[in-house]
């Protein structure tokens, strides 16, 4: 799905298939590798040092949102680099599916009974059974699946309406921004918190700060470049 809406987001704009084909071979290698790399590193560095044969066994230890959000910059960056194309021609065009590939990573992560939430009373809970309990949890992965559904929704009309008038980078930032944030305040509703209990913030809230402030930046630079031109 997300790879169709890549392809029609290509096609609007008359670009090549072939770099499309090529682009997403690197994007899924990158995905892959940052997503475990940032498993290992982010959330328990310490036990895959201890035991270096479970590094490798992505179905024992699962992967980082976070990595694999890394992994598809620097591989999309190789990939720039070796065609020496500049990485905003295409940047938008991929951040566009990006969310519709990342909600069913959570749809899969709902039926897998994984990435879960706190235990709750709420109308909303869950009782996950795989996990042998009898009392209902917040479903932190449809939450963060139905944030992930509205962001694309807004981006893909956003750009459909305006994609001539939008500037560089923009879908690329907006989705940075709204999911990252989103995904800030989900994360008081995950039972994963990685670091030190009475620490008050988890690890994904504090990874998530970084993008929302490269957004942040990016946002403000382009309010200014603007006024500054209608000054001129």
């Amino acid at each position: 799905m997300s790879y169709l809406i890549t392809r029609w987001a290509f096609k609007k704009n008359k670009f090549s298939f072939e770099d499309l084909d090529s682009i997403a071979l690197y994007l899924f290698i990158g995905l892959i590798v940052g997503a475990r790399l940032g498993e290992i590193l982010f959330y328990d560095p310490v036990y895959y040092l201890q035991n270096p044969s479970q590094l490798l066994a992505v179905w024992n230890g699962g992967l980082s949102s976070h990595g694999a959000t890394i992994g598809l910059v620097f591989a999309f960056l190789i990939w720039t680099f070796i065609h020496k194309i500049g990485f905003a021609k295409y940047a938008d065009l991929f951040a566009l599916g990006m969310p519709v590939a990342a909600m069913f990573v959570r749809i899969g992560n709902f039926f897998n009974s994984e990435i879960y939430g706190t235990r709750t009373d709420g109308s909303f809970g869950v009782i996950f059974a795989k996990l042998g309990e009898d009392f209902p949890r917040h479903p932190a992965q449809l939450y963060e699946a139905g944030l992930l559904f509205v962001i694309f929704v807004v981006l893909f009309f956003v750009y459909k309406i305006y994609s001539k008038k939008l500037p560089s980078l923009f879908i690329t930032f907006s989705f940075i921004f709204l999911y990252f944030t989103g995904r800030f305040f989900i994360e008081f509703v995950k039972d994963l918190h990685g670091l030190p209990a009475d620490f008050p913030l988890s690890t994904g809230q504090v990874l998530s700060i970084l993008p929302i402030l490269f957004a942040v930046v990016y946002f403000i630079t382009l309010i200014c470049r603007r006024r500054h031109c209608l000054k001129n």
